[in-house]
C-alpha cells in the first residue's frame, strides 16, 4: 500500500461513524407506560440499557433515595473518631486532592467543622497537594509536610484520596497521627490501607453502601453528616445542630466535575438535582461571582455550567500551580474577594487552553503510528509537556480516535514519567494498569484511579517495557471489540420538534452527564448562512433550515486556526447537534449544538 492510499485508508478509519444508540425495549415500553413521552422514553431507554428497577429515582431525584451512611463500612468508626478529635480539641488536618472532587470535599469538611461543630480555624490544617511538585495522593512531600507543622495534628481526614497510600499512612500512624480515609477510588488488591483508623470507600468488596459510584466529595459529606449524628448522641451537640443539606451545592459542583455515574444511580442525580437549585439561590459569594463572571443571561446554571464553566476554572489553578487559591475562591465570605480569586482561575483557564492547544498537535501527531498499525490504544510521551494537562489531551485523543489513552510527561522526581490516562466504555482503565503491573511490575511501580481515568508513574528508562505491557493489557480485555470513533444519537426530530417545549421536555429528564449524556440527535439540513467566529477562528456560526423554519446553530472547534470550512451556503449536511437555550438580554430561543457535520454525498 502506497503512502497516499494508506493515509486516505487512516483518514476512512478514523472518520467518526454515527451510530443510533441501543435501545433498552422494556424500558422504552415501561417509560410510555408510566406516563412519559416516546421522545423521553427514547432518552432513558438509550442511557439505561440494562437497567430494570424503578424510574421513579431517576426521573424524579430526590433527597429521600440517599443510603444511610450508617451502611459505609468504617463509616461509623470514622465519624466517631471525628467526633473524639472534636470534643477533645484535637489539632486536625484536611488531606485532599487538587482537582474539583477534592477542592469540594475539602470544602465541606472544612465548613462542617468550623460552623456546625465549632471547630476554631487555629485547630484546622489544611493540606493540598501540588499537583507537580506533590504528585497525587497522600504524597511523600505532603506527608513531610504534615509532621513539620506545630503544632502537629493528630487527626487527618482525607478525602478523595488515600486509599492506595498504605506506605505514607503507615508514616503517620508512626508519629501518632491517626488517619480517617474517605474516598471513592479503587482500592489495591491487598485491600484498604492497613495503616489507617479507618477507610471509608465504597468500592471496598465489604461495604454494603449500595452505590460504589458516588464521588469523593459524597463520601465526604456522608462522613461528616454522621460525624454530626454522634455528636448530637453524646450530647456534645443540641438536635438542633443543622443538617449538611446546603453544602450539598459543592457535593452537585464535586460530582459534576468528577465525571462520575449520573445514570442508574440514584444518589449521584438527587445531589446534582438538589445541589443545582440550591447553587441558583445565589447564596454563596462563589457563585455569585460566577454568575456576573459569564454573565447574567448564565443564571439559571445547570449541570452544563459546572462541567464546563466552574470546573476548568477550579481545575485549571490545580493543573498550573498551587490549588489553594481554588479553595479560597469556594470559600469566600464576599462578593469582592470571590470576583478576585476567579479572576486568578479564569487567567488560568485561558493559559491551559493554550497550553492544551499546542499539547493536543504534539500528541495526535505523535498518536500516528500505533493508529497506522491500528493498535488498540495510544500511549504518547511528550517531552516538553506541561503535566497538568495531561487528563485533558487524553480525553482529546479518545474523543478524537475512540481509543483508550495515556500521556506522560517528564516528572518532577528525576528518571520518572507521570502519565494520566482516559478510557472507553468498554475498557476499565484502572484493571488494565493493574494487568500492566502485573506484567511488568516495575515499570509500573505506581499507578491508581478508576473505570475512566487514571494517573501512572513510569520510570524513563523502562517506557517501552510499559507501553508492551499496557498494549497487552488493553488487548487482553478488550478482544474483538471494534474501535474508532464513534458518535452515539438519538436519532432524528421531526421539523415540528425544533421548538423550546421539546427542549423543555428534555431538560425534566436532567441532570445529564456521565453515562448520561445529553440528547443528541442527528438530521439533514440545508446551509443558510455561515461565518468563522471566535478569536483564533475556529468556531463557526450557522444558520440552518430544516423544511421552512431557520434556526441559529453554533459549531465550536469546527475547524483549526485559518482552516476554511469544506462546505458552503446552500450545501446539505448531515449534523449532529443538541438543542440548547440561547439567552439575550432576558429571552429565550432554540439554538442548536452541532457536534459534528459531514456533506451529504
Amino acid at each position: 500500500m502506497d503512502a497516499v492510499t494508506e493515509s486516505a485508508d487512516l483518514h476512512a478509519r478514523l472518520r467518526p461513524r454515527l451510530v443510533p444508540r441501543p435501545r433498552n425495549a422494556a424500558l422504552y415500553a415501561q417509560a410510555q407506560r408510566e406516563g412519559l413521552s416516546e421522545l423521553q422514553a427514547r432518552i432513558l431507554a438509550g442511557r439505561l440499557g440494562d437497567y430494570a428497577g424503578e424510574l421513579a429515582p431517576l426521573v424524579s431525584p430526590s433527597l429521600r433515595y440517599l443510603e444511610h451512611p450508617e451502611r459505609l463500612a468504617d463509616g461509623r468508626r470514622a465519624a466517631e473518631r471525628i467526633a473524639q478529635a472534636v470534643v477533645d480539641g484535637e489539632h486536625i488536618g484536611i488531606l485532599t486532592d487538587y482537582d474539583v472532587d477534592g477542592i469540594t470535599s475539602h470544602v465541606v469538611i472544612r465548613r462542617t467543622l468550623v460552623e456546625l461543630f465549632g471547630v476554631p480555624e487555629s485547630r484546622l490544617h489544611s493540606l493540598i497537594g501540588h499537583r507537580i511538585h506533590d504528585g497525587y495522593g497522600i504524597s511523600l512531600p505532603l506527608v513531610e509536610r504534615t509532621l513539620a507543622l506545630k503544632p502537629q495534628p493528630s487527626l487527618v481526614i482525607t478525602a478523595d484520596c488515600g486509599s492506595s497510600d498504605e506506605p505514607r499512612i503507615a508514616r503517620l500512624a508512626t508519629a501518632g497521627i491517626d488517619v480517617v480515609v474517605s474516598d471513592h477510588h479503587a482500592l489495591p488488591q491487598e485491600g484498604p490501607p492497613a495503616s489507617a483508623h479507618a477507610v471509608v470507600n465504597p468500592t471496598r468488596d465489604d461495604c454494603p453502601y449500595p452505590d460504589p459510584t458516588i464521588a469523593g466529595c459524597m463520601v465526604a459529606w456522608l462522613v461528616m453528616s454522621l460525624s454530626r449524628s454522634v455528636l448530637i448522641e453524646w450530647g456534645v451537640l443540641p438536635e438542633a445542630t443543622p443538617k449538611l443539606s446546603p453544602w450539598l451545592s459543592y457535593v452537585a459542583l464535586g460530582t459534576v466535575a468528577d465525571c462520575v455515574s449520573l445514570g442508574a444511580s440514584p444518589a449521584n442525580r438527587a445531589v446534582v438535582s438538589h445541589g443545582l437549585t440550591l447553587i441558583n439561590r445565589m447564596d454563596a459569594a462563589c457563585w455569585r461571582a460566577m454568575a456576573t463572571r459569564l454573565g447574567e443571561d448564565s443564571v439559571p446554571f445547570d449541570a452544563e455550567t459546572l462541567a464546563f464553566q466552574m470546573g476548568p476554572r477550579i481545575n485549571a489553578r490545580s493543573r498550573l500551580d498551587d490549588p489553594y487559591a481554588a479553595l479560597h475562591y469556594m470559600l469566600a465570605e464576599d462578593d469582592a474577594t470571590a470576583e478576585r480569586h476567579l479572576a486568578t482561575l479564569d487567567q488560568d483557564n485561558r493559559s491551559r487552553k493554550a497550553i492544551e492547544a499546542e499539547m493536543v498537535e504534539e500528541a495526535k501527531a505523535l498518536a500516528l503510528p500505533a493508529l497506522s498499525a491500528d493498535q488498540p490504544a495510544i500511549l504518547v510521551f511528550l517531552e516538553s509537556g506541561h503535566p497538568g494537562v495531561q487528563g485533558i489531551v487524553a480525553s482529546r485523543l479518545v474523543q478524537a480516535y475512540g481509543r483508550p489513552t495515556l500521556v506522560l510527561t517528564p516528572a518532577a522526581q528525576p528518571g520518572m514519567l507521570t502519565g494520566s490516562g482516559r478510557s472507553i466504555d468498554a475498557l476499565h482503565l484502572r484493571d488494565a494498569l493493574q494487568r500492566a503491573h502485573e506484567l511488568a511490575p516495575a515499570a509500573l511501580p505506581r499507578f491508581g484511579g478508576h473505570r475512566g481515568a487514571a494517573g501512572v508513574g513510569v520510570p524513563h528508562e523502562r517506557l517501552d517495557e510499559f507501553r508492551a505491557a499496557f498494549l497487552q493489557a488493553v488487548t487482553e480485555r478488550l478482544g474483538n471489540v471494534e474501535l474508532g470513533p464513534r458518535i452515539f444519537t438519538d436519532g432524528e426530530l421531526s421539523a415540528a420538534q425544533l421548538d423550546l417545549a421539546t427542549l423543555t421536555e428534555l431538560d425534566a429528564l436532567g441532570p445529564y452527564g456521565r453515562e448520561f449524556d445529553a440528547p443528541l440527535f442527528e438530521g439533514e439540513f440545508l446551509v443558510e448562512n455561515l461565518r468563522v467566529v471566535g478569536a483564533d477562528g475556529t468556531h463557526l456560526m450557522l444558520e440552518l433550515s430544516a423544511g421552512v423554519v431557520s434556526h441559529r446553530a453554533i459549531w465550536f472547534r469546527a475547524l483549526t486556526p485559518g482552516e476554511l470550512p469544506d462546505f458552503s451556503v446552500g450545501d446539505r449536511l448531515r449534523c449532529v447537534y443538541k438543542l440548547s437555550r440561547n439567552r439575550w438580554r432576558g429571552r429565550e430561543s432554540l439554538q442548536l449544538m452541532v457536534e459534528h457535520a459531514e456533506r451529504d454525498p
